[in-house]
């Protein structure tokens, strides 16, 4: 199966895809220098929530959707040259609206997991009726 969603995202910043298939998706990020927060080399989890969002999106595989909420924990820190990967399945789907939960582990060990509320939009998000 090919991505029909997010089709620029940057593997650098956001991970790249190891598998989709039908409602999952599963996400790669290695993390860099750039990333760090400071000098002892913890990455911000600002791109671990990047790559689960990303990961969700997959899971979700619409050209039109959108994130709309998320509920997410972060369990344990992650170091500069870490490989994070992030598993999404899509749990429900209530007319537009679709629930994914997301997990991210580094090394064996479980770093993330969160709930992502998606919405499928009729059309791209800047193209909706304002009305």
């Amino acid at each position: 199966m090919q991505p029909r969603t997010h089709l620029a995202t940057s593997q650098t910043l956001v991970g790249r895809v190891l598998e989709l298939s039908d409602g999952k998706a599963k996400t790669a990020l290695t993390t860099t220098a750039d990333m760090a927060v400071d000098n002892r080399g913890l990455v911000h989890g600002g791109f671990v929530f990047g790559l689960a969002d990303y990961a969700a999106m997959l899971a979700v595989n619409d050209p039109n959707v959108v994130l709309g909420g998320a509920e997410v924990r972060f369990l344990a820190p992650v170091a500069v040259g870490s490989e994070v990967v992030a598993q999404a399945d899509v749990t429900s789907q209530d007319g537009k609206k679709r629930q994914v939960d997301v997990s991210a582990a580094c090394g064996g060990t479980t770093v993330f997991i969160g709930s992502f509320t998606c919405f499928v939009l009729p059309n791209h998000v800047f193209d909706q009726d304002s009305k």
